[in-house]
């Protein structure tokens, strides 16, 4: 798949063959603006929800926030790891600064409700993809990064007090690089057929 033919949007069933995320890294200016911000927000709202309990929050970290968010996140390191070198604290500051508009991503389970704590983590997911979709629509590209800061209570209360959890960062922006297309699995190691034996 060449390039041009990630993210196709002559068609919605072009673009879901052929959506590709972005990596932050990557990504420069321009980014979505706050009324874009909010406009892509209120697109993923409309994600599968049970129970109508809305889940999900979004944080918008804006462009002079990045040092106190590196500050914050390189302190929570520290204070796990008090012996980091000087790469692992680079790559933390180098995570928060990336990429034009950055939004974090909590999942806020509502724990009175009947629905499972699964099916609300579900929903969460859902809702991070379709930020995806819509950024991907305004013709920005997105990425949804995880690793070590998201799974930190510290880093996490920066933000918010627990239950809610980091479901990820994401990143938004133009890509200053030809987006490459990943390894995926053989469709048959994904979809099967059921096959019932009489008397199981």
């Amino acid at each position: 798949m060449s390039e041009s033919q990630f993210n196709d949007m002559s068609s919605l069933s072009a673009y879901f063959s052929t959506r590709r995320s972005g990596r932050p890294r990557n990504m420069i200016s321009p980014g979505p603006s706050d009324a874009q911000i909010e406009q892509l927000v209120a697109t993923a709202m409309r994600t599968p929800d049970h129970g109508k309990l809305a889940p999900w929050r979004v944080i918008s970290v804006a462009s002079d926030q990045r040092d106190q968010l590196a500050d914050g996140v390189k302190s929570a390191y520290l204070k796990e790891k008090p012996d980091a070198g000087r790469l692992e604290l680079e790559g933390l500051d180098a995570m928060a600064h990336e990429a034009p508009a950055l939004l974090i991503l909590l999942s806020v389970p509502v724990e009175s409700s009947k629905i499972p704590l699964w099916e609300q983590e579900l929903s969460c997911g859902a809702f991070a993809m379709n930020l995806l979709h819509a950024a991907h629509a305004m013709g920005f590209v997105g990425g949804w990064i995880t690793g070590w800061p998201a799974y930190s209570a510290d880093v996490r209360n920066l933000f918010a007090a627990a239950p809610a959890k980091i479901a990820g960062f994401i990143y938004l922006g133009s890509s200053n690089t030809p987006l490459q297309e990943r390894p995926r699995p053989e469709l048959s190691s994904v979809l099967s057929k059921w096959v019932h034996e009489a008397g199981h």
